[in-house]
């Protein structure tokens, strides 16, 4: 764990605006390159502060990227690696350190608990998730949409121009945040002087369904190109990606499938893109800007058909790396570019740094402020992010446990009871290349995977989420009997699904 090195004191703490995407491939955005998709203003975001190129989430799901973020804990740590797994609320997390602070954390829209605690250390909670609070709760009512929001082959069926509620939840969510941020300018203009705030924003875009509005989604569909790598199911040899793509039905999808997904996925990227200039004019127009750290990420990426691959829950880069950006007026010196390799449980220390927040006691995070200071320069840095997926049955035979490590140029994916894969992410940046089996890489590859086994054990995982799985049990039972009132919930109504050429 890092000391803190805070730029500011604690007398001039800044204030926060945390924005938090769901599955927003980094590769689809401007500033990381991307020459077709329109987002002026995470672009505009870029030029005023860090982009960081290599971020890696801790796990490429929602729930336990999401729950490792908010406790600055591996999956292995805080025992959270499928979406029912609950985080233990004892467990501090980035609201408890900021609230410890003097903070007054508040949050708008997505989180992604389940279970009773839908708070977990923040003071107030203005928008929910659209998703149960329990595990056995009642899911939403998608319409036609149902089931397309993957991995299933009926999302890259039912793709297109259309509108799903995911759009209106998020729609929601910034006019909440305009409006929070309106009032702070107003007791600003009032009384002269604001004390510090922390809003955090939960977006659910560009998680599918792979579903735009028509106004976006024609931007794209007659540029839309093919994927870069594309990789006929035939071609794949991997056995746990071979099974994974039969599981999903992801082994010949049409060219016109392929298309109607991507200039979707393209156009909600866009949608959320003008959501968060909402939100950023918003905190400009109330002279709230200054002195304000501006932080953007995501819970994972999308492979949106590159290996042939869909959703995430792997471990190629589209899908186990995160966009990260962070602007901080008159601290952060803008138009920066950092490439050093970066653990998503970085940015959450960076952020308790920053606000001179308590460290999470048991989170081996670390502040990139001394990065940001100057990302061209050389610095005194370990090059090495972790990330795991553990499934309790990614196929009605099977389970999975899995855990990446990116060391320097080096990548290793740990299968267990399955081959490796080794990638030098140098010099071969698309993944094409497999070395794990090459004799001059035996080396890495025993190196690497006793880093991956050194404090991660799959046969107790394993062990673990059997309890977890007979506790689950009981809890689905009760919350389909007693049917809790649930403290905190988005309302997803079913007419808020639309798919404009199904027939």
């Amino acid at each position: 764990m890092q000391k803190s090195s805070s730029i500011k004191d604690a007398s001039n703490r800044p204030n926060l605006v945390y924005i938090h995407t769901d599955q927003h491939n980094p590769y689809v955005t401007g500033c990381y390159g991307d020459p077709l998709v329109q987002t002026p203003n995470l672009d505009r975001l870029a030029n005023q502060g860090v982009t960081f190129t290599n971020v890696y989430c801790n796990s490429p799901i929602c729930v336990p990227s999401r729950m490792s973020m908010l406790s600055g804990q591996h999956p292995h740590q805080n025992e959270v690696w499928t979406n029912n797994h609950i985080l233990n609320s004892g467990i501090p997390t980035l609201a408890h350190s900021m609230g410890a602070a003097g903070y007054h954390p508040v949050l708008v829209g997505r989180m992604h608990s389940i279970g009773p605690d839908q708070l977990h250390g923040y003071s107030e909670r203005l928008v929910g998730d659209h998703s149960p609070n329990f595990i056995g709760g009642s899911g939403p009512d998608r319409g036609i949409l149902e089931g397309t929001a993957g991995p299933d082959r009926i999302s890259l069926e039912r793709a297109g121009a259309g509108q799903s509620g995911y759009e209106i939840h998020d729609e929601s969510v910034t006019n909440v945040a305009v409006d929070y941020l309106n009032r702070l300018g107003s007791q600003k203009r009032w009384r002269g002087e604001l004390e510090p705030f922390s809003i955090s924003l939960g977006f659910m875009l560009p998680h599918p369904p792979y579903v735009a509005r028509s106004e976006h989604y024609e931007i794209y569909r007659d540029q839309m190109t093919m994927p870069k790598k594309p990789r006929r199911y035939q071609d794949e040899t991997h056995s746990f990606l071979r099974r994974w793509r039969e599981y999903t039905g992801a082994i010949d999808v049409t060219q016109n499938q392929v298309l109607d997904a991507r200039a979707a996925y393209w156009g909600l990227v866009t949608s959320v893109d003008a959501m968060i200039g909402r939100v950023l004019t918003a905190l400009q127009e109330n002279d709230l800007a200054d002195n304000t750290i501006i932080v953007y990420t995501s819970d994972h990426g999308d492979m949106v058909g590159e290996h042939g691959l869909w959703w995430k829950h792997v471990f190629y880069e589209e899908s186990v790396k995160v966009p990260l950006i962070i602007s901080w007026a008159d601290e952060i010196e803008g138009g920066q570019q950092c490439d050093r390799v970066v653990s998503a449980l970085d940015v959450t220390a960076t952020i308790l740094d920053a606000l001179s927040a308590p460290a999470l006691p048991n989170s081996p995070g670390r502040s990139l402020i001394p990065l940001m200071k100057n990302a061209s320069e050389s610095q005194d840095w370990n090059d090495i992010a972790f990330s795991e997926y553990c499934a309790d049955a990614y196929t009605p035979d099977d389970d999975c446990y899995l855990r990446m490590i990116r060391q320097d140029e080096w990548k290793l994916v740990y299968y267990h009871g399955y081959e490796p894969q080794l990638f030098n992410l140098n010099e071969d940046p698309d993944e094409l290349n497999d070395r794990a089996m090459d004799p001059e890489c035996s080396g890495i590859v025993k190196e690497l995977t006793q880093q991956v086994l050194a404090d991660w054990n799959p046969d107790e995982i394993q062990r673990k989420m059997a309890q977890k799985r007979a506790d689950a049990d009981i809890l689905t039972a009760w919350a389909k009997n007693t049917q809790p009132q649930e403290a905190i919930r988005w309302d997803y109504l079913p007419e808020m699904s639309r798919l404009d050429d199904f027939d």
